[in-house]
């Protein structure tokens, strides 16, 4: 992936993000269907193997998570991601509509039941930043459904204000205890959008996939892009950046989002435990040992 580079989809804070300019479109990462195999295949490899040591050195986690509008690509770009990795150092959670029990806690309280353990690999599809998307967009919520006493929901502007602060400060309090976080913003275009909607509902194999919300996200979509870029350049950061990878092309998506994560793990100063020397010793003692005993 020689035309990809990172840094190119990078937010951290640095400049202020227009939405706008954003792509959700750009040149293939791949010459063919045979090459994006090829690269793809390459990539999981070098993740498993990035992974494992991690696993094995078991200093660092790493939190990845996924945001995006409605048939963006979530499911299936962590699907081709992940496909090959050991599923002892990785773990998926996928956030749905609050229940009784989530509500009855502060907005970040469900999502930190299943922060990343050091050495494992945790990706969130949809997280805690839906508490400043949907919620911005249909601030009702905040009143009907999430309990807030009064005061808290009498300036609005100042409560997302506050949301982004608490979200940064976890982000940085996560970092200082050796747990990495990269979000992924999949930034697909409306048409394109519109195309993958009308595809869920012509494919039986695909209607559960559709949802009548779905629809009304949709007639929102302008306020949901400005929310997407608000909430984006309040929470960006050196060490918790956003990357704003254009979703209009699956494959180029996944290839994009597979070299983003290994590109992380190799900035972790791992490495596998070194042997004691005198224990290596005892170690091949126990060759023979253990060969003796296939004549017991």
């Amino acid at each position: 992936m020689q035309d990809f580079d990172p840094a190119d989809y990078r937010v951290d804070g640095s400049k202020k993000f227009d939405i706008e300019k954003a792509k959700t479109k750009v040149k293939d990462f791949y010459e063919d269907k045979e090459h994006y195999e090829v690269l793809q295949a390459e990539a999981a490899q070098e993740l498993d193997e990035l992974q494992s040591m991690m696993y094995a050195h078991n200093r660092y986690g790493l939190l990845v998570i996924f945001q995006a509008m409605d048939a963006a690509g979530k499911d299936g770009t962590i699907k081709h991601v992940i496909s090959g990795v050991n599923p002892v150092g990785i773990k998926i959670h996928s956030f749905k509509r609050p229940t009784e029990t989530e509500l009855s806690h502060d907005f970040l309280w469900r999502t930190s039941q299943v922060l990343p353990q050091r050495g494992t690999i945790t990706i969130f599809n949809r997280s805690y930043y839906e508490e400043v998307l949907v919620v911005k967009v249909e601030p009702e919520i905040l009143t009907k459904s999430q309990r807030l006493p009064k005061e808290l929901t009498e300036d609005l502007d100042k409560l997302f204000k506050q949301r982004y602060s608490d979200i940064s400060n976890l982000e940085k309090y996560l970092y200082r205890n050796g747990i990495r976080v990269v979000k992924i913003f999949l930034n697909v275009s409306k048409e394109e959008q519109a195309e993958r909607l009308i595809e869920r509902i012509e494919d039986p194999a695909k209607n559960w996939k559709f949802d009548d919300q779905d629809i009304k996200v949709r007639a929102q979509w302008d306020e949901y892009m400005k929310a997407y870029e608000e909430c984006i350049n309040a929470t960006a950061s050196k060490k918790a950046p956003w990357y704003i990878i254009p979703a209009d092309d699956k494959r180029n998506m996944r290839l994009a989002v597979g070299k983003i994560i290994v590109e992380e793990l190799k900035r972790m100063d791992m490495s596998y435990p070194e042997s004691d020397p005198s224990q290596t010793e005892v170690l091949k003692q126990y060759i023979d040992v253990i060969k003796a005993q296939n004549h017991e």
